[in-house]
């Protein structure tokens, strides 16, 4: 096995989800993941934000608002196999979106409704598993009423029609007044099967401690998944001196991803913020690695 960090497109994109998992863990909390809005008109015209994200240094792309039954995404080309086509344009690992909704849970906000082809069920993790995603990450978007209950309960189908990396928690409420870093939840969707953890950054909620991230960190290793920490409040469009803040303070906690979100310009954050992002938890030297690979190599 080879970290993801020093592999080639033509590596990382043949792993299987234990294999990610495992090129993820030998990097040693340098792996930078991308999220980007697919119905977005993208930001740069004649290509995918995805292409975009990778260009900049990501080293897996995650696509959100991404419809498993009408599979179209902004700026790539027309094909009945979007996600081969976007993995092999790309050269990086490619993830989904799902939520579990929640329909019984007391709103703090008028509910959000998405489409069945973006909402976590048997059907969409089979077609999710049919397109060749290489992971899935079980969500909320905010207004939509994903619990953590919910997470759980999900994690434990997914296992059964999934076969790729699975992630699974939230980055802010997503509707719901609950904790967002809860030591028992995180608990219960390693015992479920999750294979990452995901948390807000320190700084992007509300009183989130850099303490209490390093600990959910600590806890997650020590049951064997990953942890990964998301900037998912709207604050990847902010300056680089916030990004960097960001990025020092999850690499001190102990994160094995970074996650950057989508809510730029055009559905993804800021290229700059992607590369002051990579540059601030692994240096130029790998950033420019990433940034420099052709996807034929």
């Amino acid at each position: 096995m080879k970290r993801l960090l020093s592999c080639m497109p033509s590596e990382g994109i043949k792993m299987n989800g234990q294999e990610l998992k495992q090129a993820i863990l030998a990097s040693e909390g340098r792996t930078v993941l991308t999220e980007t809005v697919v119905v977005a008109g993208p930001l740069v015209n004649g290509l995918t934000n995805a292409e975009v994200a990778a260009a900049f240094g990501s080293d897996m792309i995650l696509l959100n608002a991404f419809d498993c039954f009408n599979p179209h995404i902004n700026g790539l080309p027309e094909t009945d196999d979007p996600i081969k086509l976007l993995t092999e344009l790309t050269g990086r690992p490619i993830g989904v979106n799902l939520e579990p909704i929640d329909t019984e849970v007391e709103m703090m906000e008028t509910r959000i409704e998405i489409p069945k082809g973006r909402q976590a069920s048997v059907e969409t993790l089979k077609k999710a598993e049919a397109l060749g995603f290489n992971f899935i990450c079980l969500t909320g978007n905010p207004g939509t009423g994903v619990t953590n209950k919910s997470i759980c309960d999900t994690i434990k189908i997914a296992k059964q029609y999934f076969s790729g990396l699975i992630i699974a928690g939230k980055m802010h409420a997503a509707g719901v007044d609950e904790p967002i870093v809860d030591l028992p939840s995180i608990e219960a969707f390693i015992e479920a099967g999750a294979d990452v953890i995901l948390m807000p950054a320190c700084g992007t909620v509300p009183g989130l401690s850099e303490e209490t991230v390093t600990k959910a960190c600590a806890l997650i290793k020590e049951k064997g998944a990953l942890s990964l920490t998301a900037i998912g409040t709207s604050q990847e469009s902010s300056d680089e001196g916030t990004i960097r803040e960001f990025a020092l303070s999850s690499k001190r906690s102990g994160a094995d991803i970074q996650h950057i979100g989508d809510a730029g310009w055009g559905g993804m954050s800021l290229p700059e913020n992607i590369m002051t992002l990579s540059i601030a938890i692994r240096g130029k030297r790998h950033t420019y690695f990433k940034m420099a690979q052709s996807i034929r190599r």
